[in-house]
């Protein structure tokens, strides 16, 4: 069994199913109508009516091993976000090392994801996994005391989007002034 065929296994327990789908893509601009041709006394066929768009996204399969070329990533892991220690804690033991955390604004969903990428410098493989919080209360267990490098990465995405790293152990502002009341990267930011 593989690296990421092991890691899979061990971190499918922690997967979400019910993963919140991913929001539809936007409506293409309408084509101007052409100008109609003159009837010739036979009625014309009604055209079907018009969808409201394409239909959103199926939600993303909780485990999914990928092509890396294609993906950019050997493994996807969707999870609860009560898990995200015991998600950091298995690569750990795998012997992978954080590579970044990011978040993800979800505004029509009323959600934030929070992204954590880890890199096997051995193997060379790459895992992400991922987990969505409400937007109106952005909180998740931080990862610092399993990678300790994890901790600038927090503080950055708590600083561009507001979201709070329960037991981090300096949750200051990273990037931005001390007395900043502002999140740049969320999407209803407005300078």
């Amino acid at each position: 069994m593989s690296l990421i065929e092991q890691l899979a296994a061990d971190l499918s327990p922690l997967a979400v199913a019910a993963f919140t789908p991913l929001p539809p893509l936007p409506k293409p601009a309408p084509a101007k109508p052409a100008a109609a041709p003159a009837a010739t006394g036979t009625a014309a066929a009604a055209a079907p009516a018009a969808k409201d768009g394409p239909p959103a996204a199926p939600p993303p399969e909780p485990v999914q091993v990928l092509d890396f070329a294609s993906k950019g990533v050997h493994l996807d892991v969707c999870i609860t976000p009560d898990k995200v220690v015991e998600a950091a804690q298995i690569l750990d033991r795998h012997g992978f090392a954080i590579d970044a955390v990011s978040g993800q604004d979800w505004l029509a969903q009323g959600l934030m994801e929070v992204i954590y990428d880890f890199l096997h410098f051995q193997s060379g493989e790459r895992v992400v996994y991922r987990t969505r919080i409400p937007r109106a209360e952005p909180r998740v267990a931080t990862i610092s005391e399993v990678f300790p490098g994890a901790n600038w990465h927090e503080r950055e995405t708590h600083d561009m989007f507001g979201i709070v790293f329960v037991g981090h152990p300096n949750l200051t502002p990273f990037l931005l002034p001390d007395d900043a009341d502002f999140h740049p990267l969320r999407k209803d930011y407005n300078p």
